[in-house]
């Protein structure tokens, strides 16, 4: 029979540091080999490898061989959505070198949780769909000591957003082609929204969210950090974003 969850088996799993940097290495929803992940985590080959058994182990990463190589990825959003929600709850860790800070700000300032935006520009994108009459619903702020169920990080349940008026037009100045994405068959919820940790306010998540930073990312108007979940607002991405939903970073 079974007993109360488990919950130290999965937290000493992710409270070791080098496990740890390996899974916010992983937490834009990529798949990295294990050879970046090392050099991530700052561990030879063979470290990284016995961490990585760890975690594929335990449910939190799925591997799949490609050619000689093996590409680790987070088992699913629901690990993302955790790790999102540690990274709320933990301090700030100590910046050592300039490019410590510099990739610190960059993750705050524009990153993908799992598979869509998140950070500033993140939540920028969502005032501005929700400004434009594309999201209705709610203003996009966290609701505070009135949450139900949010918390100031994770996946959101307490407003019911949906589609506007202008949400056709608003996406396809995007690049999301919506009637197409609303006629295709999906294994998740096209509109859904997480409370991001860094602003604490809404960011667009579920498949919209993720056609969006396809979007974003196909145009070029941002691109990824190297190994990072940071992505880097590109000069031609916030002209872009500026004629479109008039954001301005």
């Amino acid at each position: 029979m079974d007993g109360d969850t488990d919950l130290a088996a999965v937290a000493s799993l992710i409270g070791d540091r080098t496990r740890a940097r390996v899974l916010i290495a992983l937490g834009d929803g990529r798949a990295l080999p294990a050879s970046v992940l090392a050099a991530e985590a700052g561990v030879s080959a063979s470290t990284a490898s016995a961490h990585l058994s760890k975690l594929v182990d335990a449910g939190l990463l799925t591997v799949r061989a490609q050619g000689r190589h093996r590409y680790y990825e987070l088992a699913g959003p629901d690990v993302a959505a955790a790790l999102e929600s540690l990274a709320r709850l933990a301090p700030p860790g100590p910046v050592r070198s300039l490019r410590e800070g510099t990739k610190a700000h960059a993750v705050r300032k524009a990153r993908s949780c799992y598979d869509h935006l998140a950070g500033r520009l993140g939540v920028a994108v969502m005032g501005a769909l929700i400004d434009r009459g594309a999201l209705v619903g709610h203003d996009g702020t966290h609701l505070g000591v009135a949450a139900s169920s949010d918390r100031l990080a994770g996946p959101g349940r307490d407003v019911d957003y949906a589609l506007g008026e202008s949400a056709g037009i608003v996406f396809g100045e995007l690049g999301v082609d919506l009637p197409a994405l609303l006629a295709s068959p999906r294994r998740r919820p096209l509109l859904r929204y997480c409370v991001d940790w860094s602003e604490q306010s809404h960011h667009l998540a579920g498949a919209l969210g993720a056609a969006v930073l396809d979007s974003c990312l196909t145009a070029g108007w941002v691109r990824r950090a190297r190994a990072s979940r940071a992505v880097h607002l590109t000069d031609v991405g916030a002209r872009a974003l500026h004629d479109r939903l008039g954001i301005e970073l």
